[in-house]
Parts: C-alpha cells; structure tokens; sequence
C-alpha cells in the first residue's frame, strides 16, 4: 500500500519565517520601536487627564450621538471602573483598540473600496479574509512574537489581523449596495471617480461601512485577553493575572470594566453609522 508523503507545510512555515526575520530584521525593529513609542505616547495622553473629565467628556459624547440612558450609563458605568482601580489599565487597553481600528481602517477601507470597484481584486481579498476570520486568533500570537517581540505591539498587530476582515468586508458590500441608478446619474453630470466616491457612494455605504468599523472595535476589544498573553498588559493583563493566580473576583472585575468600555464603544459607533 503506497503511502502519501507527508506535506510540510511547518517546515515550509518556519523557513519563510527564519528568512523574513533575516531578510527585513532592521525594518522589522523600527517598526516595533515606533510602533511601541505611539502607544506608549497615545496611553500616556489618556492617562493624563483627570479620570472625572474624561468620564465627562465621553458621556457628552454618548448624549450628543445617542440619548441620555447611554450617557448615564456611561457616567456610572466607567465611575465604576475608576471605583474598582481599573482607570490605568482601561486606558491601556484603550489606546491599544483605538490604535488598531485606526490602522484597520487606514487599511481596509481603501481595501475594501478596492475590492468593489475590482472585481479580480475583489476575487483575491475574500478568499484572504475567509483565512484571517478561520485562523484561531492564538496562531496571530506566533509570528507576530517572532517579528515583533514580547509586548504590546505584538498585541496591536495580532489585534489588527484578527479585526480587520469586517472593514474591508462590509466597506466592499456598501459600495456595491448604492443604487445603479444614482451610480448612472453621477457619470452623467460628468463627476469624476473620486467626486462619485467620495459625493455620492461612500456618504450612501455609510450605515454599512460604519457596522464593519463597529464590528472592528468589537473583535479588537475581544483580543485583549489573547494579547495579554505575550505582555500586551491593559486589561487583559488584569483577567490573565487572575487566571495565572486563581484570583477570580479580580479576574471578574477586569472582565466587567471590558463590558463596560464594550457596550459605551458600541452605542456610540452605531449611532454614527444612522443614515441623515
């Protein structure tokens, strides 16, 4: 009976690796540096105004974009993390999910934008998100320490990887939601590409891209415990300690200050994805 010979795709796995580490080192340490210095410097500016203004100035937010019961929940509902001695690590944790949307974003979106008006390009970036959604987050951990090292950038890169895919899913199937008919109108009253991205397909896509953006900040939100495995520390840090020490009500307060910070993030941003 012949046997199948074994695919190596680990073997195939760890030499494409090995040689991007070897290939693009030095570029790889100053993306971490600068990476780390952002972070670093985008926590610190959360950390340093007053938790009771910041608290403030978020439930403004919620009552401006949503209603009153959003707001107040958001007043009692991050009080309470400040109560429960979690604001330092909040804002960690914070500045970790705000700066990968944000690259998500600067990414996806023209990705998406892309895979619409490109129907070969479209056919090559689904069947690569269908691979980022499937993969299990903790294989993301893997090559990011190899190429990034221990510590929050890593986090934000696995973070990135696993959040992305909704973006540039939902940015895709936005533009191609507005109407044929407003699309033919544009074209003949002469308007350029970007005149009709911009004017007329991106403002109407706005409800659908805006729940990929949501969905985004969700999943990123989600990732923090998987990153504070390789030191990414915010909250995470604080439900992974628990783990690690058995310390359960510890471990259950982080968990609640991430529900909190998830549902005030959520209201919001579904609120501006409501059509004018």
């Amino acid at each position: 009976m012949d046997i199948i010979p074994r695919i190596p795709i680990n073997k195939w796995t760890d030499t494409g690796i090995k040689s991007l580490q070897t290939r693009f080192a030095d570029a790889f340490d100053s993306m971490t540096e600068f990476l780390r210095n952002f972070i670093e410097g985008f926590q610190e500016r959360l950390l340093s105004i007053p938790p009771e203004v910041l608290i403030l100035i978020i439930a403004l937010l919620a009552w401006r974009f949503t209603n009153k019961k959003v707001a107040l929940f958001s007043v009692i509902g991050l009080y309470l993390v400040h109560n429960m001695q979690l604001w330092n690590p909040t804002m960690e944790t914070l500045a970790m999910v705000f700066i990968a949307v944000f690259i998500c974003m600067v990414i996806g979106l023209p990705l998406g934008i892309l895979g619409a008006k490109n129907q070969t390009a479209h056919k090559i970036i689904m069947p690569v998100l269908d691979f980022m959604q499937t993969l299990p987050a903790f294989v993301y951990l893997l090559p990011a320490v190899t190429f990034f090292g221990l510590g929050v950038v890593p986090g934000v890169i696995a973070t990135l990887i696993f959040a992305m895919p909704p973006v540039i899913r939902l940015t895709d199937l936005g533009i191609k939601q507005v109407p044929e008919e407003l699309v033919e109108l544009g074209k003949s009253f002469g308007s350029t590409f970007f005149q009709m991205l911009f004017k007329i397909e991106l403002p109407l896509a706005r409800p659908t891209i805006m729940a990929g953006i949501n969905q985004c900040i969700m999943l990123s939100l989600s990732m923090v415990v998987v990153a504070a495995m390789i030191g990414a520390k915010g909250l995470g840090g604080e439900v992974w300690r628990g783990i690690q020490r058995m310390e359960i009500g510890d471990g259950f307060e982080a968990g609640l200050a991430i529900v909190v910070i998830a549902i005030v993030l959520d209201r919001i941003t579904q609120s501006f994805g409501k059509s004018n």
